[in-house]
């Protein structure tokens, strides 16, 4: 027998639940043509171990007069009619003309679906061939089973995550989670030295969390803090002792940037400065904001090769980094709170080592 299905709009909010922010190529399974895609799945029972298959073009055939049919036969009936070529649709508008098939297959599916292990290949196929290729893995349709009720869901996809996802996946989407459940009791920070202290609740005091417990730790040999900053209080934290040690005059009606961390480093990787922007909206280090940061530094008597900046994000696959990532500054690097132990190069081309190259890994 097929298996029980629930309406279009239903998977559509179902896969909001399943999909947190966090897990890799988000937004091609949550949007609603991926509902349309799994909907269609459990409609002509393309489910793993059904040896029925879904072609993209089930999907793009697919009209709502079609989807309220129940019966089993014309459900059926459905499936195979449309493989034929000289199919046309009787009754209704189709979901999806046929110049949308890339972005199905290639995006929510092969993308999106296939990765996470939602959705499962038939093999054996030439890529070449117009046959029926894909269906569900038979735990996730289970996830669109029409008698769970909310928690049954949530307890439902917190399992199948578990299972199903990477390490990477679930750590990150962990994260997020923590960014979005913070109280107004704030965000506690422990520093390098042991102090902790507590920045205002929100995704820019997470991040600035994250750099200073995680980033420091992982890419500083002997980290500190000589500033903190946050959009609720200008200074969250300022170390004035060690910045008059360093020659840094740290002055808050300048324009410095959200955290500047110090590395006292070894005697064979030296003194590092680093300027540092928590973006979760906007304000990344750009040229100009680069220029103006190396300014302070300069009068401070710093020599460039011994400035670094970075641009931390929560993470890559959020609208924040998309929308600065062109606008990033040459010699500057990009950092993800969710994936702590990554960073990306911005080279120059200029034979010269950037400064993070001082810095040392001490995740391995």
């Amino acid at each position: 027998m097929l298996p029980p299905y629930i309406d279009r709009k239903t998977v559509h909010e179902r896969l909001q639940v399943i999909f947190p922010e966090g897990v890799s190529n988000r937004s091609y399974c949550v949007r609603e043509m991926a509902a349309s895609a799994v909907f269609t799945m459990l409609y002509i029972g393309a489910v793993e171990g059904s040896e029925k298959w879904l072609a993209p073009k089930h999907v793009m055939r697919m009209t709502s007069q079609q989807a309220s049919r129940k019966d089993e036969y014309e459900r059926r009936a459905y499936a195979d009619e449309v493989m034929k070529p000289r199919f046309h649709v009787q009754e209704g508008t189709r979901w999806y003309q046929d110049n949308s098939r890339e972005p199905l297959r290639d995006e929510t599916i092969r993308q999106g679906f296939i990765p996470n292990n939602a959705v499962m290949e038939r093999g054996g196929l030439p890529t070449t061939s117009s046959l029926p290729r894909y269906a569900l893995r038979q735990s996730f349709a289970a996830l669109f089973d029409p008698t769970l009720d909310e928690k049954a869901l949530t307890q439902a996809a917190d399992a199948w995550r578990t299972a199903n996802l990477s390490a990477a996946a679930l750590a990150r989407t962990a994260i997020l989670r923590r960014g979005a459940a913070t109280t107004g009791e704030g965000i506690l920070v422990t520093f390098p030295n042991g102090e902790t202290r507590r920045m205002a609740p929100g995704p820019s005091s997470l991040i600035s969390k994250a750099v200073i417990e995680e980033f420091a730790k992982r890419f500083l040999v002997h980290p500190a803090v000589l500033w903190v900053s946050e959009s609720g209080a200008k200074v969250v934290a300022r170390d004035d002792e060690l910045a008059s040690k360093v020659g840094l005059k740290i002055n808050a009606d300048q324009n410095l940037p959200d955290i500047i961390l110090v590395d006292l480093g070894t005697a064979e990787t030296g003194f590092l400065l680093m300027f540092v922007e928590a973006v979760a909206t906007d304000g990344p280090v750009t040229t100009k904001r680069k220029e103006a940061l190396l300014e302070i530094a300069k009068n401070a008597g710093f020599q460039t090769d011994r400035i670094a900046f970075v641009t931390a994000y929560l993470d890559r696959s959020q609208g924040a980094f998309r929308k600065t990532a062109s606008e990033l500054a040459w010699r500057s690097f990009a950092w993800f709170a969710a994936e702590p132990e990554h960073i990306i190069v911005l080279h120059d081309g200029v034979a010269s080592p950037l400064p993070l190259s001082l810095l040392v890994d001490q995740s391995r």
